[in-house]
């Protein structure tokens, strides 16, 4: 038996934030970050990018609150702003993220 399966590594853990109508950089940001040795947690859906099911009744609240449990379980948050572009939610996730104590890492410099 290898050695290696005697390491414990730790991987941070990561939850992206940011609009969904950037679902590209999404995708791409998440390969990058899971190249890198993080473990990623992402948006379920992309109700800016053509996932309807997100503007059913109550559906936008729950996901909203649930992406705040994902930012709990992450060391912190990596912040998909394409163009410069912070929505309200993502303004919401940033300040609840800084409260928490987790890092804030952005896309493009602020």
């Amino acid at each position: 038996m290898s050695s290696d399966n005697n390491i414990t590594r730790h991987y941070p853990i990561t939850t992206l934030c940011g609009s969904t109508r950037f679902k590209n950089e999404f995708m791409e940001m998440q390969k990058k970050l899971t190249l890198a040795g993080r473990i990623v947690i992402s948006v379920g859906l992309f109700g800016h990018s053509g996932d309807d099911e997100v503007w059913t009744e109550g559906t936008k609240a729950m996901l909203d609150d649930m992406h705040k449990r994902k930012i709990d379980l992450a060391d912190g948050i990596f912040v998909i702003n394409k163009d410069g572009y912070i929505g309200d939610s993502t303004r919401s996730e940033i300040e609840y993220a800084q409260k928490h104590g987790k890092s804030v890492e952005y896309l493009e410099e602020i």
